[in-house]
């Protein structure tokens, strides 16, 4: 059984999703984690307090844009598994500053697979058999759906509207071409928008219940009717491991929740969940939905997203644990449960106001 454990090294590891990956691995297997993470606004090590403490895990705080670092710590861990996460992610940020989307998700990911690259070619049996880097992306890349009955499939056309989807589409063609012209063993995921415990409070659903919490305004961009499959974060943890494990070589699985919903039909659900759990006792204020807000749309804005999520289901036999009402609920209670994680979330120079409206 032994032999069977792996050294995970991952990148991005304090995020929101990295950091429900490593809570997921170190609590129910026994492979071991190397987290690798710049820790830039959205990377919060109080997300990985649960695990700080294990044999299994560690840490380094590096940027994946520094060369000379990456290959010391390729020396240093000797990875069995590369899970690459470490992204810029927030569509607003990407319109109103790309550079730093250019520099990580593009630069940062070309370093990460040179380095791999490299390290992979000096490995011998089966370490170098076995040897996988499992690339994390997300379903804007595929661009906006116009036909209703249409899902995202791992064959569907690349067409990114943000500068965010286009920097993410970047690195999933480098990551193919590092496949199919040095041969190293890759995979790639596409998930759809993920929600839960300990997201960073500039995305939708962290955004919505705080500023309800606070009696603010609850911004949505123009009507609301955005259609996004929504993805719990768990759920998620569990699908990357299975892909990381079980994944064939050079193949993309679409990892989704199954739970397409409108954008204010979230905020509604949000709002109602707050009526039960936490009234408010704003003056004039009976029910949060009171609050909803419309602003106007983002440039560029993708109406619908789907994830067509049969290959990972056949395949790999993975399903979503958590429907919407089920999943929505537990992050409800949890931001209502932890505020004092939340208290430590400092917005670092950006205009709160326009934070998080759509993307998870």
């Amino acid at each position: 059984m032994r032999k069977n454990l792996k050294k995970f090294l991952i990148t991005g590891g304090a995020g929101f999703i990295g950091s429900a990956l490593i809570r997921h691995i170190i609590h129910n297997t026994n492979h071991s984690i190397m987290n690798v993470d710049k820790l830039t606004y959205a990377g919060n090590l109080e997300s990985l307090k649960s695990v700080d403490n294990n044999q299994r895990y560690s840490f380094e705080r590096v940027d994946i844009c520094d060369a000379i670092e990456l290959k010391r710590i390729f020396k240093k861990y000797s990875p069995d598994v590369v899970i690459h996460l470490a992204a810029e992610s927030h569509v607003d940020r990407s319109i109103d500053a790309p550079n730093e989307f250019i520099q990580t998700n593009i630069i940062g990911t070309y370093l990460l697979l040179e380095e791999a690259r490299t390290y992979w070619s000096g490995l011998k049996g089966v370490k170098k058999d076995e040897f996988k880097f499992h690339h994390v992306s997300t379903d804007e890349v595929y661009g906006d759906l116009e036909d209703e009955d249409l899902l995202f499939t791992e064959k569907t056309p690349y067409a990114p509207s943000s500068p965010y989807s286009a920097s993410k589409a970047s690195s999933d063609h480098l990551v193919r071409a590092w496949h199919r012209t040095f041969g190293l063993p890759i995979l790639i995921t596409n998930c759809s928008n993920n929600y839960g415990p300990f997201q960073f409070t500039e995305k939708l659903i962290p955004l919505i219940i705080m500023k309800a919490l606070q009696g603010k305004d609850l911004p949505v961009y123009g009507d609301g009717k955005q259609i996004r499959d929504w993805l719990f974060v768990d759920d998620h943890a569990r699908a990357l491991i299975h892909v990381a494990l079980q994944g064939r070589t050079g193949e993309t699985y679409n990892i989704g929740g199954h739970n397409e919903m409108q954008n204010i039909d979230v905020v509604k659900e949000i709002c109602l969940i707050l009526d039960q759990l936490a009234p408010s006792n704003f003056e004039g204020i009976k029910y949060y939905s009171q609050l909803i807000a419309h602003v106007g749309d983002r440039a560029g804005h993708d109406v619908r997203y789907a994830i067509d999520a049969s290959k990972i289901a056949n395949e790999l036999n993975w399903l979503p644990d958590e429907t919407f009402s089920s999943g929505i609920k537990k992050t409800v209670e949890w931001y209502l449960n932890n505020t004092n994680w939340v208290e430590n979330i400092k917005f670092k120079g950006y205009e709160g106001e326009r934070l998080g409206v759509i993307k998870s």
